[in-house]
């Protein structure tokens, strides 16, 4: 009797862990400086550098934008993942590397983009069920064989 309530114990602990959820902290931002302190026409490129670090990403179009990014995930036993916070700063600098514009994003600020899930028709014969079951019988044999089925008597 004792060991059967050892293992409920046991059972019931598992289950109550298995129910917290693991959270997942990607990219950088540091807390020590917020971005606030980044003032536009006084920094420049060197400052941020020395204060936020080398940032996550940088413009393809254009150098002189700078993003920091971090996110953090949760996730809950089986089900997807979900974003819980969200913070993007994009610096903006101009052609002197001074400071122009100092951007926050957070969670609330994003859109959810609708993919398009159409696909793309192949060209083809579609085949129906009764020749994909039967389509390929005698299709895989090696030649040679069943020659001689077709040959006569004395042939």
């Amino acid at each position: 009797m004792v060991k059967f309530k050892i293992f409920t114990a046991c059972v019931a602990v598992l289950a109550l862990n298995a129910c917290q959820a693991s959270r997942n902290f990607h990219g950088y931002l540091p807390d020590q400086v917020r971005p606030a302190e980044i003032e536009p026409s006084v920094d420049t490129r060197s400052t941020v550098i020395a204060r936020l670090g080398s940032p996550s990403t940088t413009s393809i179009f254009d150098d002189n934008l700078w993003v920091y990014m971090s996110a953090t995930r949760e996730q809950l036993t089986y089900h997807r993942p979900k974003v819980v916070k969200r913070n993007i700063v994009a610096i903006q600098f101009d052609d002197s590397d001074q400071v122009v514009d100092v951007l926050t994003y957070d969670l609330e600020a994003g859109e959810v983009i609708d993919y398009v899930s159409r696909e793309t028709p192949t060209r083809g014969r579609q085949l129906g069920i009764l020749e994909q079951l039967f389509g390929t019988i005698g299709a895989g044999l090696p030649s040679g064989i069943g020659d001689d089925l077709n040959r006569g008597p004395g042939q």
